[in-house]
């Protein structure tokens, strides 16, 4: 449709130009008529004046006529221009009259709804405009209901906005605005992008980008909105999830599988979950779950069960084969609080308490908690002091020969004299130091005191050093056992390196290429508290360790009508197969140390030779070991 409309409107250019050009016409035959008589008679003055009159009446009406044809010719092109920017721009827009007919219609809007232009036309009723669009199927409702509707709301001078979708689901948004003069006019717009965009940022609002879980802020929204919900009767469960040593995963692998390790969580985790439960990501390695609902605690135990044994099945990131676990707490309305925030902190003591009783586990929300954590909170702050000030100290236990009982190396264990409480158990501020951070640091102290402990020692007597998983995932690990070596003057071939298959499982081939880079060094590799893990045959034919350490579950066993001796015996088989030394931890009685004897298990620790002994007393030990031996010699 286009604006240059041929109609003629009363009082428009064509009437003026008619009107100039008979007023033209008539004083020329007036002139005429005039110059005539004048030349056949004498003109009075008056007849004169009115001569000159008719002339300057003939000359105005020529120039209006000639100024005229310009001004239309001017007012065409005007209208032309406007034709072309009122169908270039973006927008549909339609300008009705005040009788709710046409008056403009440009092109984006015909295009828009797929609109003939001969309907869509300058004096076509918005009545019969709608009612095309439900022709062509870009508009279902009642066509008077909605034109009325708008009618009558311009007409109280107020604006409309209505969301249609046109074809091909794009959302569509329609102004109207009415003008000071009566009618008004209509603006579409294509917001398809922008709705998009604004559902986009809505969801980054609520969801986590990474794993588009809920994030923290929906998940508030959710549980209040199910204890709110709550009938009688009724519970609800919400479980804070901890993935265990997931800072180890990426400091050792990478941000990048770390991420991978994250998503593969969180896909796992809803497989676990029914359509009424929520999981949600809280940030880092932290997530969370509400069941609900629920009518007693035995359903939360087996979703943690389901859960636990989702996450513990390897992940495959980016080609490596990841291993994990996750510590869980949990907190229950009503009987743990209905209050949304009260909820939350117990679910989090909880959570706190099923990591400090050694992670891996779940732990229901019990009175106490909080103390305990503000407990454990004040140990982490006196550790780092503890680490700072020189207070830890290093214990020893020896490791004796079965066959003579002469000590072959001592094993350097942590300990932590408390100026108030006394000595503290490691296995109480040990998974302080995991979760702080600060195991890397009490790692390189203890070796380099045990390195610097062990000079002092027989030269055959080898010291052994433990290597936590969060340490042996440090590219470091290398550099600092070979500056601990060089600081001290330690022969490398006298320091026993202790790893756990937990270090191993995480990532074989990184593993595997920082074992080889400790064997370079010259240093010994003992693979310690073997057979507890998933796969620990496959990493004795993979690499060539020096000594397995037997786990004290099997030699605590190992007079019993068990199969315990028969798996010693096999680890004793198959060490001796690859010319690797065989330790058995834990030994107690001169029954198990027979029973070992007979096995062909090479060496014994624990309490039946001696527990761990300060520095000062293991020296003296070696001192009277050696006079023996002299002795006997």
């Amino acid at each position: 449709m286009s604006i240059e409309s041929d109609q003629k409107l009363p009082g428009g250019p064509a009437d003026k130009a008619g009107l100039f050009t008979l007023l033209a016409v008539c004083a020329v035959v007036l002139a005429a008529a005039v110059l005539a008589q004048f030349a056949v008679s004498t003109w009075s003055i008056r007849e004169r004046v009115l001569l000159a009159l008719v002339a300057a009446l003939a000359a105005v009406a020529g120039h209006l006529l000639r100024r005229d044809r310009l001004t239309d010719r001017r007012l065409v092109a005007e209208r032309r221009q406007l034709s072309i920017a009122v169908n270039n721009i973006p927008q549909g827009l339609v300008l009705y009259d005040a009788s709710a007919r046409i008056i403009i219609c440009n092109q984006p809007y015909l295009d828009m709804f797929g609109l003939s232009p001969d309907v869509a036309k300058p004096g076509c009723t918005m009545q019969r405009l709608i009612a095309h669009r439900k022709e062509t199927g870009s508009f279902d409702g009642d066509v008077d209901a909605f034109c009325n509707a708008i009618i009558q709301k311009v007409s109280l001078g107020k604006a409309t906005r209505q969301l249609t979708e046109a074809p091909g689901g794009r959302a569509i948004e329609i102004i109207n605005r009415p003008l000071k003069g009566g009618g008004w006019v209509a603006t579409i717009e294509d917001i398809t992008e922008r709705k998009r965009a604004e559902e986009k940022i809505a969801h980054l609002a609520h969801y986590d980008g990474l794993t588009d879980l809920p994030n923290r802020i929906l998940l508030r929204e959710r549980l209040e909105h199910s204890l709110t919900a709550m009938r009688p009767g009724e519970q609800l469960a919400v479980l804070y999830i901890d993935i265990d040593e997931f800072k180890s995963v990426n400091d050792a692998l990478g941000h990048p599988i770390g991420d991978e390790l994250l998503k593969g969580v969180a896909d796992r985790l809803r497989g676990c979950l029914r359509e009424t439960d929520v999981a949600a990501r809280l940030g880092g390695d932290e997530f969370a779950v509400i069941q609900t609902p629920i009518k007693d605690r035995s359903e939360t135990t087996r979703l943690v069960a389901e859960i636990h044994s989702a996450i513990r099945q390897p992940f495959e990131c980016m080609g490596h084969l990841i291993t994990t676990d996750a510590s869980i707490g949990i907190a229950l309305a009503p009987s743990d609080g209905v209050d949304l925030d009260q909820l939350l902190r117990n679910a989090d003591l909880a959570l706190y308490g099923a990591k400090g009783d050694g992670r891996r586990t779940y732990r229901f929300f019990e009175a106490g908690m909080d103390q305990r954590a503000k407990t454990r909170r004040s140990l982490e702050l006196e550790l780092r002091q503890a680490i700072s000030d020189g207070s830890l100290e290093a214990y020893y236990q020896p490791v004796v020969n079965i066959e003579d009982g002469k000590i072959s190396s001592c094993e350097a264990l942590l300990r932590w004299r408390h100026p108030e409480r006394g000595m503290i158990s490691p296995a109480e501020f040990i998974p302080i130091a995991e979760d702080s951070g600060l195991i890397d640091q009490l790692g390189l102290w203890v070796l380099n005191a045990a390195c610097a402990e062990a000079v002092t020692w027989p030269d055959h007597v080898r010291v052994a050093v433990n290597v936590s998983p969060m340490q042996f995932r440090s590219q470091s690990l290398a550099l600092n056992v070979a500056a601990a070596l060089a600081a001290c003057g330690l022969p490398a071939s006298r320091l026993e390196l202790e790893i756990t298959e937990a270090v191993l499982i995480r990532d074989d081939e990184a593993a595997l290429d920082m074992l080889h880079q400790l064997r370079k060094l010259g240093v010994r590799i003992a693979l310690d508290d073997f057979g507890t893990g998933y796969s620990s045959l496959s990493y004795l034919l993979r690499f060539p360790f020096d000594k397995i350490k037997i786990d004290r579950s099997f030699i605590r066993d190992i007079a019993g009508p068990g199969a315990s001796s028969s798996i010693v015996q096999a680890v004793v088989n198959i060490a001796a197969a690859s010319d690797m030394t065989t330790t058995a931890e834990g030994v107690e009685t001169e029954q198990q140390r027979n029973l070992l004897y007979i096995l062909g298990c090479t060496e014994m620790q624990g309490y039946l030779f001696s527990p761990a002994i300060p520095a000062a007393e293991v020296r003296r030990l070696l001192l009277s070991h050696r006079a023996r031996a002299m002795s006997a010699a």
